[in-house]
């Protein structure tokens, strides 16, 4: 019984000493710079986000926050470098709903979203949109390009971010409730879909907000419908696809910072403290409006039950499409 009781007081003081450790780290956290991995390619819908978050916490806490991009395989290169990360809280994670549908098509992941990181906090959640190059597709509404794709089966092309990502899966949901056959075309990131979208290389993406609001401004895009439950207030004349006449299309490509597993809770803590302070500024608020996002409050807990039921969610469209990679 003794013995019980002096282990019982040990425990207790060691857990007393780790509190008051990890809380010590947080003070005097960060030291040095802190690593954003950006799974992606420079230039997409995540850098959109990424590179403002990072500049405006540069200001905050006195330390450099630097994007490391680590393109490849749908955003599970980046993913999996990540997971492998030193848990001292000088790497995040710059996770996307590319990495909620990861889980249904990679059968080798060798890192888990829900189990092998430490969800932070929401960033932003921009919808898809569907976007054509004006020089190519002579449709001016989405129901005009589903009238288009119909009478032309399999002969249109579809770029994305990559085998997938959202921008896929979003193109095989459109397939699905459109009844139409369209191919897809994966590239390294939104940016080189992008990149080739405007050049005329292939005639439609189905793109977050983040990535596809410039070109769309300056013309060198048309965007024909946001899959959004209501309009976006960057682009008010911009109809929703149920307004367009396509009910169920609603699809939004968010993206969260995530640390990975047994990074101090201190660390994680003061983390989320400093995103919601930033996300409250007007550097941001004008940023994440300009790209079609509301300003999120979502975190920790919370944000961990989002990431999971949109793996459900994603599971099941890529069962109903068929969609496999190897």
């Amino acid at each position: 019984m003794k013995s019980r009781v002096v282990r019982y007081a040990l425990f207790t003081v060691l857990a007393a000493v780790s509190a008051v450790a990890g809380q010590a780290q947080a003070q005097s956290w960060p030291e040095k710079p802190i690593t954003f991995i950006v799974p992606f390619a420079a230039g997409g819908g995540t850098d959109a986000f990424a590179r403002p978050l990072a500049a405006q916490l540069d200001a905050q806490l006195g330390k450099r926050v630097l994007i490391e991009n680590r393109a490849g395989a749908g955003g599970t290169v980046g993913a999996s470098a990540a997971s492998k990360a030193a848990p001292d809280g000088y790497t995040f994670f710059m996770g996307a709903a590319h990495h909620a549908i990861a889980p249904s098509l990679y059968p080798n992941l060798d890192y888990n979203i829900e189990k092998d990181f430490i969800a932070v906090a929401l960033i932003a959640r921009p919808p898809q949109v569907v976007v054509v190059n004006p020089d190519k597709v002579a449709a001016k509404t989405l129901a005009e390009f589903i009238a288009y794709a119909k009478a032309n089966p399999g002969k249109l092309n579809y770029g994305s971010a990559g085998a997938g990502t959202t921008h896929h899966l979003a193109g095989e949901l459109f397939k699905i409730l459109t009844k139409t056959n369209l191919q897809h075309v994966p590239y390294r990131g939104a940016g080189p879909a992008m990149q080739d979208l405007i050049a005329g290389h292939v005639p439609v993406v189905f793109d977050g907000l983040g990535s596809s609001a410039a070109p769309i401004r300056a013309g060198q895009l048309r965007a024909l419908a946001v899959a959004a439950p209501k309009r976006v207030p960057a682009f008010p004349d911009l109809p929703t696809a149920a307004e367009a006449g396509l009910a169920g299309y609603e699809v939004s490509t968010w993206y969260g910072l995530f640390a990975p597993k047994n990074t101090p809770p201190a660390i994680v803590e003061q983390m989320a403290k400093e995103l919601q302070k930033a996300m409250q500024t007007s550097a941001i608020k004008e940023a994440w409006e300009r790209n079609g996002s509301d300003v999120p409050d979502v975190a920790g807990p919370a944000f961990a039950k989002m990431v999971s039921s949109e793996v459900e969610r994603w599971r099941k469209v890529a069962t109903e499409a068929n969609v496999k990679l190897d």
